[in-house]
């Protein structure tokens, strides 16, 4: 019952931050074209956020692991090398960069296509170790990041500041008219992983033991990792590589609920996502005056947490 009050208070805090985003500033003049704006915008923040979440600590749940997030798949790396790629090969001008929607649909589709074959061949042998995953995509991203430097460093300037906009993520520069394939994708995900929420408690307390209670981990498994990669695809393609935000939202989750039933996990850390990309979102626009993008204060903040958690990690 504590955890359905913390839960209900942080849908309330979300709502608050929803209701000052959408109406501050609103007048009898322009308040028609504010809304349009706005509100597919916050739509957008709170997909974003919350696939972000979800796939994060499933990710977490099935590597057993706390400080590991599923841009270790090499994800992000694939996305920006990608985008660089379109642009190095086709130009800025070409439809695959102009048209938003086929962008969306291109690398949204690229990096689970690439996700899918990669869990395949990693999962057909015998020893199917999901560390051994995690440093295969450390690896390919370390790869793709590496060609994706050597195509900016000769491409023109001008097509670099094209891809330079979408290595960082931006609500601001955000296409709304992809929003509703988004949100069909990400709505499709979460109904087929519902049923595997007692799977994942079971899952939190380690392969061997999972196994010995009747859980088939290697089809479970295999099942969440598509999802982690459909959900991230979903969020990076939409605005861009959030990385350190899943890490962030989901140890808080964590201290705050204080529970390993991810019935209650995973909406706290949706919605601990969601109030910290609208409550940042919201000050970069009114307070700093779009001068800072709210990625950046995002990755600097959870890159610290991240190096706090190695340490007490490493004196534990």
């Amino acid at each position: 019952m504590e955890q359905k009050k913390k839960i209900y208070l942080l849908a309330i805090v979300l709502m608050v931050f929803v209701i000052l985003f959408i109406g501050i500033g609103l007048n009898s003049k322009n308040w028609e074209y504010a809304l349009s704006r706005r509100i597919p915008k916050i739509i957008g923040i709170i997909l974003t956020g919350s696939s972000i979440a979800f796939s994060s600590i499933v990710f977490q749940t099935i590597t057993n692991n706390r400080i590991l997030t599923p841009s270790v798949l090499g994800l992000d790396s694939l996305y920006i090398f990608m985008q660089t790629f379109i642009v190095f090969v086709f130009g800025s001008n070409a439809i695959f960069s102009t048209n938003p929607r086929l962008n969306f649909i291109l690398a949204a589709g690229f990096m689970v296509l690439f996700s899918i074959i990669l869990f395949r061949l990693l999962f057909k042998g015998e020893n199917k170790n999901i560390f051994f995953l995690i440093l295969f995509g450390m690896i390919i991203g370390t790869f793709f990041q590496s060609l994706s430097s050597f195509m900016q460093f000769i491409i023109d300037p001008n097509e670099f500041l094209v891809v330079q906009n979408r290595m960082f993520a931006s609500f601001n520069n955000m296409n709304t008219s992809i929003l509703y394939i988004a949100l069909i994708g990400k709505l499709l995900t979460l109904i087929y992983t519902y049923r595997f929420l007692p799977n994942l408690d079971v899952l939190s307390l380690g392969r061997d033991s999972a196994i010995n209670l009747g859980v088939d981990y290697d089809y479970v498994v295999r099942n969440m990792l598509i999802v982690v990669a459909i959900l991230v695809s979903i969020s990076t393609a939409l605005v861009g590589p959030i990385t350190f935000l899943g890490l962030l939202v989901v140890n808080i989750a964590r201290g705050l609920i204080k529970s390993y039933k991810h019935k209650y996990l995973v909406p706290a850390s949706m919605l601990i996502s969601s109030i910290t990309l609208v409550g940042g979102q919201f000050i970069a626009e009114r307070v700093m005056n779009f001068k800072t993008p709210i990625s950046v204060v995002i990755n600097f903040v959870g890159g610290i947490y991240f190096i706090y958690l190695l340490l007490r990690e490493v004196e534990m």
